[in-house]
């Protein structure tokens, strides 16, 4: 399982994370997020880091998954500290290259920001690791719900966004498929897209869009065969209910936010 592992995959356990009520997670997310964004100096981040941990600890999810299911996104990562490398200038001059240069703030910025958003990719990945998508959809919904009344589209946007989340591990597991059978029939495919040109790169795509419209048509016809009309008095077989063990999860996210503030008056 630990192959097939990818942003938005449901890692199946019994931990009290797992049991969690959703809403309480998304919110927890949404915090965590907030206090790892709000953090400006290293002793921030290791206080948020060492939260974090703890919460895989708690879930039991081996570090090696949770690797896993950020590692597609880590592209993010890299460009955002080339980005900050090359384009944040001041204190000591360390390198120039032409009109570019790499200096003191450049490496400072580039480090403690691609440490903060691998750190945020932890925490989001936290949640699809241990909620499924469709309890997440519900979560969403419900959430959304007091905005229903001013004519927002809660169902169809959780709808919408929980079909998106279960979509990403099925295409990554397309793409590999493809990518397979396209070597077998003696495609030159390489793992630099630039170096294997158009044609390597549209031997992997073209098959992949096609194969999305059809899952896309499918999902339209069984939605049209079941009569699907909306959210409108629709029942859930296993509604949502809030528990202590909530109860323990939210004071533990104020315990994060506080010692991230403590952190970073007395450090």
């Amino acid at each position: 399982m630990a192959r097939s592992l990818i942003f938005g995959r449901y890692c199946p356990g019994d931990s009290p994370v797992h049991r969690m009520d959703p809403r309480m997670k998304l919110t927890a997310v949404v915090v965590a997020m907030v206090v790892i964004l709000a953090s400006v100096s290293y002793p921030d981040l290791a206080v948020a880091a060492a939260f974090v941990a703890a919460f895989y600890a708690i879930a039991r999810i081996p570090f090696s998954y949770a690797l896993k299911s950020v590692a597609p996104l880590l592209f993010i990562v890299v460009l955002t500290a080339l980005l900050n490398l090359f384009f944040v200038q001041g204190g000591e001059v360390y390198l120039q290259l032409g009109p570019l240069a790499i200096s003191q703030e450049g490496v400072h910025f580039a480090v403690f920001l691609s440490l903060r958003l691998t750190l945020l990719l932890f925490a989001a990945s936290l949640l699809t690791l241990t909620t499924t998508a469709l309890v997440l959809t519900d979560a969403l919904e419900a959430m959304l719900n007091p905005f229903a009344r001013f004519g927002f589209p809660a169902h169809e946007f959780a709808m919408v966004m929980g079909i998106a989340l279960r979509f990403l591990p099925q295409f990554a597991d397309e793409l590999r498929i493809i990518r397979s059978a396209q070597l077998s029939r003696g495609a030159k495919i390489t793992a630099n897209p630039f170096k294997g040109g158009l044609s390597g790169l549209s031997s992997l795509m073209v098959p992949l869009f096609t194969s999305a419209f059809r899952h896309a048509e499918t999902l339209s016809a069984g939605m049209d065969a079941r009569c699907y009309h909306g959210g409108a008095g629709r029942t859930r077989l296993v509604p949502l209910a809030f528990s202590r063990l909530d109860a323990v999860g939210a004071c533990v996210m104020v315990l994060m936010a506080a010692c991230v503030v403590a952190a970073n008056m007395l450090l």
